[in-house]
């Protein structure tokens, strides 16, 4: 069970040796709610809310995840326990491979399997959507090359090759997001990907599921020992998360998924998005809506993965690990 906490003045503490949440209904009483510490894998919470250093240590007896989020859903920071967890050698050979054709092989791998679960989605929409099989395949062909062409490619390490990586995933990224787009309902149609705000309502939800992803994938990762900010392909920026944007690009179907599932479905409507002087932004009732959408499909639903049924929040977990050891190995 993960707590998000996303209402303005909402408090966080210990009663009993539980997580108690405390926040104003909307008839002015005082709400109270209680989580037993065993049950919670990890805390959400959004700006405007509060924690209490008692919440703190029961979080840290009990490996419970912290984890603060801006408004639109990307990790602020985190408070974790202070051991490690796993051995020093995976860092050092994370980075090792960071330099050589490791880091190559993994790069190639995260990036053809982003775009193999394009092309599933896009195949899986074709079945339901006969009259757009043209454009759809369409579609498939010209990613379908573009995976030929990221296979194709030879380095012996990453840096020889990023821009051009970079460059056919965008292309396809432009691609699978002008399909999901066309296929949508006219009010619903959107001009390709927007972030810092987003341009429309698809963008807003997406946006803030993905920053949902961002803060599951980091945390997979440090569970699994590797270092969120020694990545392959994303530069070594300051402060930059590189491992987790070269790490959660297999996964960013599921957000993609949950999304466009409300979306279609016609659950989204105007009161689940703010206007702003140049975008939009997710509201109280939007990201509850979300929220709730996507914890389910993430922690839910099993899925099967590698000859095992796993839910999808597993699924991470375990290829962080897989990750880990094959460093290693």
């Amino acid at each position: 069970m993960h707590l998000h906490i996303n209402t303005y003045g909402t408090y966080v503490h210990v009663k009993d040796d539980m997580f108690e949440i405390r926040k104003k209904a909307e008839n002015g009483e005082l709400e109270k709610k209680h989580f037993s510490a065993n049950k919670v894998e990890g805390i959400i919470l959004a700006t405007g809310s509060a924690l209490s250093t008692d919440a703190i240590k029961l979080a840290m007896m009990h490996n419970v995840d912290i984890l603060f989020i801006e408004q639109n859903g990307e990790p602020i920071g985190r408070v974790w326990h202070a051991k490690l967890g796993s051995t020093t050698k995976i860092r050092k050979r994370q980075l090792e491979a960071s330099l050589d054709n490791v880091g190559v092989k993994w790069t190639k791998t995260w990036l053809l399997t982003k775009l193999d679960n394009q092309l599933n989605f896009i195949k899986d929409l074709k079945k339901h959507r006969p009259q757009h099989a043209d454009f759809l395949n369409d579609k498939i062909t010209r990613i379908e090359a573009l995976s030929v062409s990221i296979s194709s490619l030879e380095a012996r390490k990453v840096s020889e090759i990023a821009d051009t990586l970079r460059g056919l995933e965008g292309t396809a990224g432009r691609l699978y997001f002008e399909t999901l787009s066309y296929v949508f309902p006219k009010e619903y149609a959107f001009n390709g990907r927007s972030s810092r705000p987003a341009k429309d309502a698809f963008n807003a939800f997406l946006n803030y599921a993905y920053g949902i992803l961002y803060g599951k994938i980091e945390k997979a990762l440090i569970v699994a020992g590797v270092d969120p900010y020694v990545g392959f392909m994303h530069r070594d920026d300051y402060n930059q998360l590189s491992m987790v944007f070269d790490f959660i690009e297999p996964y960013r179907a599921f957000a993609d998924e949950v999304v466009f599932r409300l979306f279609s479905a016609k659950k989204v409507n105007k009161s689940h998005v703010d206007e702003l002087q140049n975008g939009m932004s997710l509201n109280k009732t939007g990201k509850e809506l979300l929220v709730l959408a996507f914890t389910k499909f993430m922690d839910d639903d099993p899925i099967k993965h590698k000859g095992c049924n796993l839910v999808r929040s597993h699924v991470i977990q375990a290829d962080a690990h897989s990750f880990a050891n094959a460093l290693i190995a």
